[in-house]
């Protein structure tokens, strides 16, 4: 289920330009939907995105590649600035994918068991402990 932001809630999220994905809220979650190739090419376009659903307080954050073909270095290191930011600010962060190539790509860099991915988005949105977030 897909949630409204209220104007008491947290500010609203920073847009992806089309191409990119998209940003929505779901169960107290940013989402952050990714898709087609991540590179340095789109790296910017998609930085703003994944700071401003980070800069809460507590930010719980899903970011979903499930979309995704290609993932470079540059996109890497989104990713690990995202999961970062959210937990120094005693948030969540929940990866999302399924793809082989990417998953090995997680794997080559040692980044796999830090991220903890779950193959889809409901799996980020099961109760405690079934699907844990990535953490310390």
């Amino acid at each position: 289920m897909t949630e409204r932001l209220s104007p008491t809630a947290s500010p609203a999220p920073v847009a992806l330009p089309e191409p990119c994905g998209h940003v929505y809220r779901r169960n107290g979650r940013t989402v952050v939907a990714l898709r087609d190739e991540i590179d340095i090419a789109t790296a910017a376009l998609i930085g703003p995105a994944l700071d401003g659903a980070t800069s809460d307080v507590s930010p719980h954050v899903v970011v979903d590649l499930t979309e995704v073909s290609f993932l470079d270095c540059s996109g890497l290191t989104l990713l690990c600035r995202a999961r970062r930011r959210a937990l120094d600010r005693d948030g969540r962060f929940w990866l999302v994918c399924d793809c082989p190539r990417i998953l090995r790509l997680l794997r080559a860099g040692r980044l796999h068991d830090v991220f903890r991915p779950v193959a889809t988005p409901d799996e980020a949105f099961a109760p405690e402990g079934s699907a844990g977030p990535s953490g310390p």
